[in-house]
């Protein structure tokens, strides 16, 4: 298994860009989500280090190889596809081995059918090979066109979207599974989503990618809480945005006077100019935004602002609240429901918050 490096990679179809320097580091035997809404990118992206698209400029490196001019089944990447895709005549145990009886992986057939049967137990489905895939359930497919993908032992894995097809209630069963199986066989791996949750909990590293370009890529939690620009604080995880004056690290906005975060400043504008301003720590002056995640937002008895509207989840509850000038934020609260639509409640900010400058 091995790590992967894309360097500057522009792709546009027709004239019109889809990539414009697009860059993306993997770290051998790492999981990566490239996270961003339809259209962004993201799956020209994978066509493209998976051979299927040519990148009009720009490196793609597996193990520390080029591997742009090579064709795809040349460059060891397995696939994951959306729908599993499963030869439909061939049993579990054909579909995992098909690649190792043909082309670059070509085996033995008694090495096969050894390789077949690990990487089925690998994904938690040992003893199925005799079964058809019309026999499984959809996330028991997922898990078989994993074990496909993992058969040849490519350098990475890439996984198209592959949970979107699931029904809800199956989707966090499979993604554990997923990545689960992935860390057992040390693959380096990227993953392909626009579903923020699917992204924070399954990858070592998240690149948030907008108009074809990654405009900041670390680890869940550092994006989270210190997103490069308001665009990446407002995908990654629900936010809470309102106008703000800063002066000297304390910020004045509709919830009063805040303490901006003194951690320096992460990240920059986005490449494109379009992210809404960079992140701006202690010390920032001027107009501009506070950003805050609901959860600092600390609810309590009495006060000027007013509950407008409460959705329960089982786990926890948000809860809308509108302020004095009309302004409305939304507050999550954990444990017993404690207000009703019609409360006026005070409003505590828990923690430093985020300020983006204009």
């Amino acid at each position: 298994m091995s790590g992967l490096a894309v360097s500057g990679v522009t792709k546009a179809f027709g004239g019109a860009p889809v990539l414009r320097g697009a860059a993306l580091e993997v770290a051998d035997g790492d999981l990566a989500a490239v996270l961003g809404p339809s259209g962004c990118g993201k799956t020209t992206l994978l066509r493209i280090v998976a051979g299927f698209e040519r990148a009009d400029a720009g490196s793609v490196r597996i193990g520390g190889a080029e591997v742009g001019g090579l064709a795809p089944e040349k460059r060891r990447v397995g696939i994951v596809p959306q729908d599993a895709a499963l030869f439909p005549h061939l049993s579990v145990a054909g579909n995992v081995g098909f690649g190792l009886v043909r082309g670059l992986f070509r085996r033995a057939g008694a090495g096969v059918a050894e390789r077949v049967e690990e990487c089925l137990e690998l994904v938690g489905l040992g003893g199925y090979g005799s079964r058809m895939p019309y026999q499984l359930s959809g996330g028991q497919q997922q898990r078989v066109a994993l074990a496909r993908a993992l058969a040849p032992r490519p350098g990475v894995v890439l996984l198209d979207e592959p949970f979107n097809a699931l029904d809800r209630s199956l989707r966090g069963t499979v993604r554990d599974d997923v990545r689960a199986a992935l860390k057992k066989a040390g693959a380096t791996a990227v993953l392909v989503t626009h579903d923020q949750e699917e992204a924070l909990s399954m990858a070592d590293t998240v690149a948030v990618m907008r108009d074809g370009v990654i405009v900041q890529q670390g680890a869940p939690e550092e994006l989270y809480a210190r997103p490069a620009d308001l665009g990446v604080a407002t995908f990654v995880g629900e936010a809470v945005v309102l106008e703000a004056l800063a002066s000297n690290g304390t910020v004045t906005c509709a919830l009063g006077s805040l303490r901006a975060d003194d951690a320096s400043a992460r990240g920059e504008a986005a490449p494109q100019g379009d992210g809404g301003g960079s992140w701006r720590g202690d010390g920032a002056s001027g107009s501009g935004w506070v950003a805050l995640r609901p959860e600092q937002l600390v609810l309590e008895r009495g006060g000027v602002a007013r509950v407008e509207r409460v959705e329960f989840f089982g786990h926890d509850a948000a809860v809308t609240v509108v302020l004095p000038g009309g302004v409305v934020v939304r507050a999550r609260a954990r444990g017993e429901l404690a207000y009703r639509v019609g409360d006026t409640v005070g409003v505590r900010v828990e923690g430093p918050v985020l300020f983006f400058g204009e």
